[in-house]
């Protein structure tokens, strides 16, 4: 694997550590039992922070697809997130979570022609068992609304990620720009909900106002713009298959900063889920003919009949 990619995947991994911390900070800082709240909180300042940096507006049918983008990535992932996390026991909800990469796999080869490989499937089965290890502790009955706000969570994000790479970006515009659509857009969607249903912001101390800052900048602007960013340079795959490091980090943090102990159980689940998400990296990616990743779409229209694009060339093969 060249250096450059080494980096690419690296910095693109930083995305889900940094997400791994959400549970400790939510739990930790903020107000309990305002999932839509927090959603907004996470998204509005971040995507209007971006788009002020970025200075670029979607443009012609732009404006569709980054609020499609918007919706499934933001807007609907974050409420259903957070509900499934303060309704679901233990970590059940980063269980059903880590079927995430299996989803992807399946949605890739439905919308993008993308066709999974054995090595890919069992990655991500081994993915979800290990991630199961080591969040997963002795509960109550399951709350059918939290199941089915989790599942429903995996399915929009895992949606709004193949279709991310399949539209690509206009030419022109970089990732910074993109992320800014989508969390602006999301977080606008968002925010009548949380109105409508949790009624008036509530009242913020210090540790809270640190919470969210934290949330909006360094887990939501910095890292969301580091995931599209890979996500317009790896294929749709490898990027949900490092996915399971979020999980992962959140019980190292639990254990380093909150007392909560790692049983060899655990342990040896952290050891599977980190040996499926290298493994992800380095399966073979699916053939698919098209432009090589990344291309512009107006780029990939004029070069189609000429260039064989790379296999998971979702942004610009139709």
């Amino acid at each position: 694997m060249a250096p450059n990619r080494v980096t690419l995947i690296a910095l693109t991994a930083l995305a889900p550590v940094s997400w791994g911390t959400t549970y400790a900070v939510t739990t930790e800082f903020l107000p309990a039992d305002r999932p839509l709240f927090t959603g907004l909180m996470r998204a509005l300042p971040a995507g209007l922070l971006l788009l002020a940096l970025a200075r670029v507006l979607p443009r012609g049918a732009w404006w569709g697809k980054a609020t499609v983008l918007g919706a499934l990535n933001i807007g609907a992932f974050f409420p259903l997130l957070f509900l499934s996390a303060y309704r679901l026991p233990g970590g059940m909800a980063a269980a059903v979570g880590s079927i995430a990469p299996l989803c992807v796999v399946g949605l890739s080869a439905l919308l993008l022609g993308q066709r999974p490989t054995g090595r890919t499937l069992i990655a991500g089965t081994v993915a979800a068992g290990g991630v199961s290890l080591v969040v997963l502790k002795a509960a109550g009955a399951l709350d059918p609304l939290g199941v089915l706000a989790a599942l429903t969570s995996i399915a929009s994000m895992s949606t709004g990620t193949v279709l991310t790479q399949r539209w690509g970006r206009p030419e022109g515009v970089g990732p910074l720009a993109l992320t800014g659509w989508q969390l602006t857009a999301g977080g606008l969607l968002i925010a009548p909900l949380a109105l409508l249903i949790e009624g008036a912001p509530p009242a913020l101390d210090g540790p809270a106002i640190g919470g969210y800052l934290y949330l909006a900048l360094v887990n939501t602007a910095v890292a969301y713009w580091l995931w599209f960013r890979g996500i317009g340079r790896l294929t749709a795959t490898q990027v949900t298959f490092l996915g399971p490091l979020s999980p992962l980090t959140a019980a190292v943090v639990g254990w380093a900063a909150l007392g909560e102990a790692l049983t060899p159980w655990q342990l040896a689940g952290m050891a599977m889920a980190f040996g499926a998400t290298v493994a992800g990296q380095l399966a073979p990616a699916p053939r698919r003919k098209g432009l090589e990743r990344g291309e512009p779409e107006r780029k990939a229209s004029r070069h189609r009949e000429t260039t064989d694009c790379h296999p998971s060339a979702a942004a610009s093969c139709k």
